[in-house]
């Protein structure tokens, strides 16, 4: 009876479990900044019904969301601390604070997201304390301190400064992380119990986030280290392919991936990149195909991919004006550029770009390559807006390093 009545819900669109999509870690549910969930456009005239908004402690990181729960990082009196919050309310469940956190010029507070898997939340934080939370009270199940067990890399060019920004993935029974010291570059860790399954790799670390991906129907984990492009397969940590790619002071954007190219960028005029990935028998290839020098710059915004083109910020500090552009992703050919929002994020929601911009700006655009063509606009928070926003059960989280916002976008279901 229960295989008939879910054929019916297939057929008929009724079944309630695929009326949304959870957010569930770093870029949504496929890790590439892109959900199918519905969203209706244009917005009402001054935007979305603000469902609440609070203070936030500082940070830039993102939210995991399950459930009608939210998880995020944000600093608590110099620690890092991992929040749990009602998403229709706001309302804080649980905070735990779990190592020290930064203090920076250009701001505060940790920049990862957390990652929700079952009933467990797994949180990378500023100085290489990897650990896991019960979903539901946050209580510590386990931890690794990088730092101090496996000669992890917080002084390594560019973490020294900033601290982490890498959030950590999960793979089946593993959770991959990239930090440790020689020979254990690339670490994965047993879900359930935090013990080490695999770590290899002298790799130097960045701030960019790995991407599960699959390539040649092969599943892999791309890293963006100061050596390029490391993909390594999840189950063992075996090394897959490399791309070798330039690194200068800061690497922050996440890999893309489209069939059997994979994208990639930097600033402080690095520029961006494409590669070709090959296999012949169990070998892999990869093979460049564009490079563009110091241009077609992705400082920490990792653009969405659609239909061949990519869609995203691409500047460098270029703070209130950088521009949102559509690059043809087969040759890096910019195909056109709007100014004027700062270096955000950029999500794709039921096929619209929801494009924040660093002053807090939330934008509503058609993806085309024909030009730039603006939905709706409304700008519900102020403050630094560096963290890309969340989208599931037609609400539009996101946050400044000042305040975050829930944004009824879509009807209540």
């Amino acid at each position: 009876m229960k295989s008939k009545l879910l054929f019916a819900s297939l057929v008929t669109g009724a079944l309630p479990l695929f009326a949304c999509a959870d957010w569930p870690q770093y870029r949504g549910p496929t890790s590439d900044g892109i959900t199918a969930e519905k969203m209706p456009s244009p917005w009402p005239a001054g935007g979305p019904k603000v469902l609440w908004k609070n203070p936030v402690g500082a940070g830039f990181g993102s939210f995991a969301v399950k459930g009608g729960k939210a998880w995020y990082l944000a600093d608590a009196d110099g620690q890092d601390a991992c929040y749990s919050i009602d998403l229709k309310t706001g309302k804080e469940l649980w905070s735990a604070k779990f190592g020290k956190s930064i203090v920076d010029g250009n701001g505060n507070g940790p920049r990862s997201t957390p990652v929700i898997d079952g009933d467990k939340v797994y949180a990378l934080g500023t100085w290489l304390k990897l650990a896991c939370f019960n979903a539901a009270d946050g209580k510590v199940v386990w931890l690794h301190d990088l730092a101090a067990e496996f000669s992890g890399q917080t002084k390594t060019g560019g973490i020294k400064e900033w601290g982490s920004a890498s959030s950590p993935v999960v793979e089946g029974d593993l959770v991959i992380v990239a930090g440790g010291g020689a020979g254990q570059a690339f670490m994965a860790f047993d879900k359930a119990t935090g013990k080490v399954a695999w770590k290899n790799g002298d790799d130097k670390i960045t701030h960019a986030t790995p991407l599960p991906a699959t390539i040649q129907g092969v599943r892999q984990a791309i890293f963006f280290m100061q050596s390029g492009l490391v993909a390594l397969e999840p189950k063992t940590g075996e090394r897959l392919w490399q791309y070798k790619f330039p690194f200068s002071v800061s690497t922050a954007a996440s890999p893309v991936v489209s069939g059997d190219i994979v994208y990639c960028s930097a600033g402080y005029g690095v520029g961006g990149g494409a590669c070709k990935i090959s296999k012949t028998g169990d070998k892999f290839s990869a093979t460049e195909i564009w490079r563009t020098p110091g241009k077609t710059i992705n400082h920490w915004s990792t653009p969405v991919l659609i239909d061949g083109h990519l869609y995203g910020l691409f500047g460098f500090k270029e703070h209130k004006t950088e521009p949102l552009k559509c690059i043809e992703l087969a040759t890096g050919k910019e195909v056109w550029s709007q100014p004027g929002f700062g270096q955000g994020q950029v999500i794709l929601v039921d096929g619209k770009l929801v494009v924040q911009g660093d002053q807090g700006q939330l934008v509503l655009v058609e993806p085309s390559p024909a030009g730039y063509k603006e939905i709706s606009r409304c700008q519900p928070l102020v403050g630094k807006a560096w963290g890309f926003p969340a989208y599931t059960d037609g609400i539009l989280l996101y946050r400044t390093n000042q305040q975050m916002a829930a944004l009824q976008v879509a009807a209540e279901k």
